[in-house]
């Protein structure tokens, strides 16, 4: 395995490359998540090269920039265990030089749910993830579904400038008691984690609502309130019933739902999704 650190080796190693490349971006601190992905590059694509890099224009102010776990010896070992060939590892400076002035955003999909709650987090999204595709040059990019807002705009960026990616959305992978797994996880205290599965419940009783015919969108909002209002840690930021695509909230759920939530337990800021399919 090749541990690359600036924008020209990584090129130069992108030359050498044949047949399909698939890229799986990351932040480190790697979990069963991040790891589903590479063995789908890795049973995919002829050469996997995966990217850690904390992203500094994705915090915005107050948020848990310099504190997110990072573990760097630790995720080089899980990536060469699983035969990644390319690590993308390179430091603040290699993707945001000095005067660095060129952002990308996407206007509408951003101004909802965790866009509202997180001014210019989407900016920073976009802007690394079209940097990512334009230095690795990849035929697929892996992303998680528990960051369903993000795997919407990113496709969505890719569709309107033509980037010539394949965006492949993969399932949430769950703790056993459904906690969708996280990097944040590790901030939870033994007690805020026996909580944290509260988010997962409140997806549940969405569901259960549709499997029992409930298409109105503000009653199965109310059932998954009641459902966090039960946990004294939970703190809702939003509860959101939204078309699949566009992301605009919908009075009656009768074509594709995102459903989606961010709790704060504790300190610690959670987001989680199922979507419902007629």
């Amino acid at each position: 395995m090749r541990v690359v650190p600036t924008v020209a080796e990584m090129r130069r190693a992108r030359q050498q490359m044949a047949g399909s490349v698939g890229l799986v971006p990351t932040m480190g601190a790697l979990h069963e998540g991040h790891l589903s992905l590479v063995r789908h590059a890795r049973a995919g694509d002829d050469t996997v090269v995966a990217s850690i890099f904390v992203n500094p224009t994705q915090f915005g102010p107050g948020e848990d920039y310099a504190r997110y776990p990072r573990d760097p010896d630790r995720d080089l070992a899980l990536l060469r265990d699983l035969g990644t060939d390319v690590v993308f590892m390179p430091p603040v400076e290699e993707m945001y030089p000095e005067g660095f002035d060129t952002y990308v955003e996407v206007e509408k999909l951003t101004r909802v749910l965790e866009g509202a709650h997180r001014p210019g987090h989407f900016r920073g999204v976009a802007t690394v993830v079209t940097k990512l595709f334009n230095i690795v040059q990849p035929h697929r990019a892996y992303f998680g579904q528990k960051d369903a807002q993000q795997l919407v705009v990113i496709r969505r960026l890719t569709r309107d400038l033509g980037l010539p990616v394949e965006v492949v959305g993969l399932p949430t992978v769950r703790e056993p008691d459904g906690l969708a797994m996280s990097s944040r996880n590790a901030y939870l205290s033994p007690e805020e984690r026996r909580a944290a599965p509260v988010l997962h419940r409140s997806l549940e009783a969405a569901e259960e609502m549709w499997r029992a015919g409930v298409r109105d969108a503000s009653v199965v909002r109310q059932r998954m309130n009641e459902v966090l209002a039960a946990e004294p840690l939970a703190r809702v930021d939003y509860v959101s019933v939204a078309d699949a695509e566009t992301l605009e909230e919908l009075e009656t759920a009768g074509r594709p739902a995102l459903v989606s939530l961010a709790v704060q337990i504790g300190g610690t800021r959670l987001i989680d999704n199922v979507t419902l399919t007629p």
